[in-house]
């Protein structure tokens, strides 16, 4: 029997749907508690061809750490409250602490809680579920020009934030023929999903180092992106005299690239899933 070559060309593997419960409490008696749902994936890359092509499994960093390091991280990391932060630090950890790990890729899907508000005012430890959108990080670290030349990526956003205006909406003037049924209207109910995406520029750190991680955050500001982010869509999408869905697309972004600004710069995405 003729032997047969087997190249592995590319090789990437990890944990998915890692669930995590958070509750940070504060250190003074009668403060706010902030709660924190996120479902993790962490996924690697690196040198693990022998565990593929020999059976070999001495490199094979298991699901089970993946999955017992983001809960560890989860009550640990000082970053944790901010979902980029917290996928950058897990990511660089992984790319720093095992040699043969050359990127790390890390997603963080938060659910919402918000607080309920008590005659006016925000209660401090009881929430909400008062919307089904979700914020989201997605983050790559790059560790292949060396393990002190972190190269990090993060692309944030929203999904699934549905959204319906009663009016403000036309689709007239399309392409008709012989198959088309459609009714052109100057004014319609317009309802739809909308998935945002925006992308920081990140300068080149060693994100093993934790001070190196805040004075990000205090350059990319994320938590103030995502707030802006949602509330510049809610805003151009209730104004706007929509003349169709693929209008409306474009619309929101130009709003965003334009009012949300900070000093390492952001480009983004937007995709609606109309009704």
């Amino acid at each position: 029997m003729a032997e047969v070559n087997v190249v592995l060309s590319a090789n990437r593997y990890g944990k998915d749907k890692v669930r995590v419960f958070r509750i940070i409490r504060p250190s003074t008696p009668g403060g706010k508690q902030i709660v924190l749902e996120y479902n993790v994936r962490l996924m690697i890359e690196g040198d693990f061809e022998t565990s593929y092509t020999q059976a070999d499994n001495s490199k094979v960093v298991t699901t089970d750490t993946m999955k017992n390091t983001v809960y560890v991280f989860a009550k640990t990391s000082p970053h944790v409250a901010t979902p980029e932060l917290f996928a950058l630090h897990l990511a660089s950890h992984m790319v720093t602490k095992y040699p043969h790990v050359t990127k790390a890729f890390c997603e963080v899907e938060s659910l919402k809680w918000s607080r309920i508000p008590v005659q006016g005012v925000e209660h401090k430890h009881s929430f909400v579920r008062d919307g089904e959108e979700k914020r989201t990080a997605s983050v790559e670290v790059d560790g292949t020009q060396g393990k002190d030349k972190l190269v990090g990526k993060v692309t944030s956003g929203i999904q699934d934030l549905l959204v319906l205006k009663s009016s403000g909406s036309a689709f007239e003037n399309f392409l008709r023929d012989e198959y088309t049924t459609l009714i052109p209207v100057s004014d319609r109910i317009f309802s739809t999903s909308v998935d945002l995406t925006y992308t920081f520029s990140l300068p080149t750190l060693s994100f093993g180092a934790i001070d190196k991680l805040e004075g990000l955050d205090v350059e990319a500001q994320f938590n103030r992106v995502a707030a802006s982010a949602k509330e510049v869509t809610l805003e151009v999408f209730a104004v706007d005299e929509s003349a169709s869905v693929q209008a409306s697309d474009q619309v929101p972004r130009g709003s965003f690239l334009g009012n949300i600004i900070n000093p390492i710069g952001e480009t983004g995405d937007i995709v609606q899933d109309g009704v």
